[in-house]
């Protein structure tokens, strides 16, 4: 028996330094917006009537691809992305790796998170911007720029990337990294901590910029990302106390009103509802439900 023990740690040593033994590599989920891209600052590049809209295509998506390939060279194997601007068809397909997976288009229970869980080790930002309540940043708005003039998780006002964090959180996973503007960059650090920023631009207003080259910021983004990968124990998840107080002020008087005839709603101004979920989950299926319902929808 004693001849047994030395060959089972030979073979316990092999297997941990051989391929098959080795621990798997990190799954890293990518949620995307538009208004944080490289030289992205007016309509022209949000949607597809833009004159610049293709242009903008290629930019979002050179940015995921150097996001993938900075968390590659740092150990991610696995990639799960969500396009979440506009339509959320945005994402040239047929550009991005064999090997990742794509969430698109609407509705969605967990939103720009669709697809997260417990599985995944870490998630990164591509394209963010700041949040409604923030007097600086391009396009700065929370969900809905044409509706929404304030969004608040248990009283604090939040942009999106904290919205999607929270849900990240519920899951038990940390965002590692965030690219967009100046301002989305301070706002992130501020709520989420110390985590990875690409600052792509300088927001000068609501619709303008000082920008880097979409080559400048590609690079930068592939060094961030592989630095957050390589600091991934670094990261605490973002973890909002429950049960989760939500407010939202709409920019007209009629929402209000009218969510408010569901007794799960109260109202608590003239422009204000509120609601109180369990958790993320509930609060994430409600505010898509706000964002979506239309009683002219068909198929």
């Amino acid at each position: 028996m004693r001849a047994i023990v030395p060959l089972l740690a030979v073979l316990s040593l092999a297997l941990s330094s051989s391929p098959l033994g080795a621990q798997s590599g990190y799954k890293v989920y990518i949620s995307v917006d538009l208004e944080g891209v490289v030289g992205v600052v007016t309509g022209d590049h949000l949607g597809p009537a833009g004159f610049e809209y293709e242009r903008a295509r290629e930019w979002v998506t050179n940015e995921v691809l150097a996001a993938i390939e900075g968390a590659r060279a740092a150990g991610a194997t696995e990639f799960v992305i969500s396009d979440s601007h506009g339509n959320g068809e945005n994402l040239l397909l047929d550009r991005l790796p064999d090997d990742v997976t794509l969430i698109r288009a609407w509705p969605r229970p967990l939103m720009m998170m669709e697809g997260i869980d417990e599985t995944f080790d870490a998630v990164v930002f591509i394209g963010y911007h700041s949040g409604t309540n923030n007097p600086r940043g391009v396009r700065a708005h929370t969900m809905s720029s044409g509706q929404l003039a304030g969004v608040y998780l248990n009283g604090v006002a939040v942009p999106e990337a904290a919205i999607n964090a929270a849900i990240a959180g519920h899951f038990g996973v940390p965002v590692i990294m965030i690219s967009g503007d100046d301002a989305i960059a301070e706002e992130a650090r501020t709520l989420l901590g110390d985590i990875e920023t690409a600052v792509v631009k300088w927001a000068i207003s609501y619709h303008s910029a000082r920008t880097l080259t979409p080559a400048a910021a590609y690079e930068l983004i592939r060094e961030k990302a592989r630095t957050a990968v390589e600091r991934i124990d670094d990261f605490q998840p973002y973890i909002i106390e429950r049960p989760i107080t939500f407010d939202v002020t709409f920019k007209n008087y009629r929402p209000s009103e009218v969510l408010a005839f569901l007794p799960i709603v109260e109202r608590t101004d003239s422009h204000s509802i509120r609601f109180v979920g369990r958790d993320m989950i509930d609060v994430s299926r409600f505010f898509e439900f706000l964002l979506s319902y239309d009683a002219s929808l068909a198929p």
